[in-house]
């Protein structure tokens, strides 16, 4: 193929990587077998599949002009074997071994001279299930694109390919305006960060999984509205008082700021792979003891966010991001990012997982935790699935600044159970 330039948000995602902090997403893929799998079947399985994938064999390398930029090339020692390794778990001892591990496996920082992706087969699971993890960076793709390179290493789902690229007529003085807009916005958002969710750099995380049931979900849209978006954060918004409060510190009068990214994909001037975003600040009202009144708030501030499009506000800087030279992420972008509490207090991003069965060698896909990279400088990040009867929940926290991960797990379900008893 030939060469792709990555785009200035790519750059800027590359820019804030840093050993304490590196830009990858990821997934645990739980599946439920019928039989003992082989995981050496199993890791040449995925081999095949990953080789056919176009964005699997690329790597990034420097360019001269513009200055900053950098371009995706073929890899000429690309081996997909070599991405691919087998874990079994020993500690079956612990209730819960596979975030245990998988907290190790997502702070290892990739190789950034080849491409940029791995996987990890996990087997070992007394009920004989299996996992897959996958590891991409964020420079590579956003949400949306990596469950686009998840679609081919299972079965019987197409490819990913290039999307072509079509152009739009865009004026220049429209352009300007929007972009002096975000700039704007992001100047006036700033305010001192929920210090809770604000942490020292550190290379160590904790995951989190849980999961949620779409019919609770439904039956608490039916008696107070909103989409299933609303209610997931609504939940979460309880969820941090809970566990704020647990940790002695007071909720009351207080919010969460998140930063909710936004696929601008079907929006964009141009299709094509890499980071296509936006995105929404929401207040979480963690002070409101009542949880219907937290989901009106959240109700409200979702319905302004999306009432002024993914173009205007605070939240849209990833846009404004894009719109800049690269040269200026590679100068500027490391000490920006550690500003990033100063404009949101944790990430909470949804992965769009399609409701038809998958499989990989057979076995039926059960469950699927997403991973959201931890911007600097903060606790806590959170990722949701929906797929089919339940929406699944990653949570990945600061090992240092978040010994008690657990605690605001069980806060999730508690959470949930507060709404629904009142619907």
């Amino acid at each position: 193929m030939a060469p792709a330039p990555l785009s200035s948000l790519d750059v800027a995602f590359l820019c804030l990587s840093r050993e304490t902090a590196p830009m990858q997403m990821g997934a645990a893929l739980v599946f439920a077998p019928e039989e003992a799998v082989d995981p050496d079947r199993l890791t040449a399985l995925l081999a095949r599949r990953a080789a056919d994938i176009p964005p699997l064999r690329r790597k990034i390398r420097a360019g001269l002009f513009p200055p900053g930029s950098a371009t995706w090339v073929d890899d000429p020692d690309f081996r997909a074997v070599n991405h691919i390794r087998h874990h079994r778990l020993t500690t079956l001892y612990d209730p819960d071994p596979l975030p245990e591990f998988a907290a190790r496996w997502i702070a290892e920082p990739l190789d950034p001279h080849r491409p940029l992706w791995e996987l990890t087969v996990v087997t070992g699971f007394p009920d004989g299930s299996f996992a897959v993890l996958l590891k991409l960076h964020h420079a590579l793709t956003d949400g949306a694109g990596a469950y686009a390179v998840a679609a081919g290493l299972l079965d019987g789902l197409p490819i990913p390919q290039p999307a072509p690229v079509i152009p739009q007529p865009r004026s220049p003085l429209s352009a300007a305006w929007e972009t002096a807009g975000i700039a704007s916005s992001v100047v006036r958002a700033a305010r001192p960060p929920c210090l809770p969710l604000a942490a020292p750099a550190t290379a160590e995380r904790r995951l989190g999984f849980t999961r949620l049931a779409s019919a609770d979900l439904r039956r608490i849209r039916r008696t107070h509205g909103g989409t299933t978006n609303d209610v997931v954060l609504a939940v979460l918004s309880g969820a941090l008082r809970e566990w704020l409060v647990n940790r002695g510190i007071r909720a009351t009068g207080r919010s969460v700021r998140a930063l909710i990214p936004v696929s601008v994909r079907g929006r964009a001037a141009e299709q094509r792979g890499g980071n296509k975003l936006s995105g929404y600040l929401c207040d979480l009202p963690i002070g409101l003891d009542d949880p219907v009144r937290r989901l009106a708030e959240v109700r409200a501030s979702m319905a302004r966010n999306k009432a002024a499009g993914p173009a205007r506000g605070a939240g849209a800087f990833p846009l404004l991001a894009d719109r800049m030279p690269a040269a200026l992420h590679r100068l500027g972008t490391r000490t920006a990012g550690l500003a990033a509490p100063l404009l949101f207090d944790l990430v909470v991003t949804t992965v769009p997982v399609p409701r038809a069965r998958h499989a990989l060698d057979g076995a039926p896909l059960a469950e699927v935790y997403p991973f959201v990279p931890l911007a600097p400088r903060q606790a806590v990040g959170i990722a949701v699935a929906p797929y089919r009867d339940s929406v699944h929940i990653g949570l990945q926290a600061n090992a240092d600044a978040v010994a008690d991960l657990g605690s605001l797990r069980d806060a999730v379900a508690k959470s949930a159970a507060e709404l629904l008893d009142v619907s």
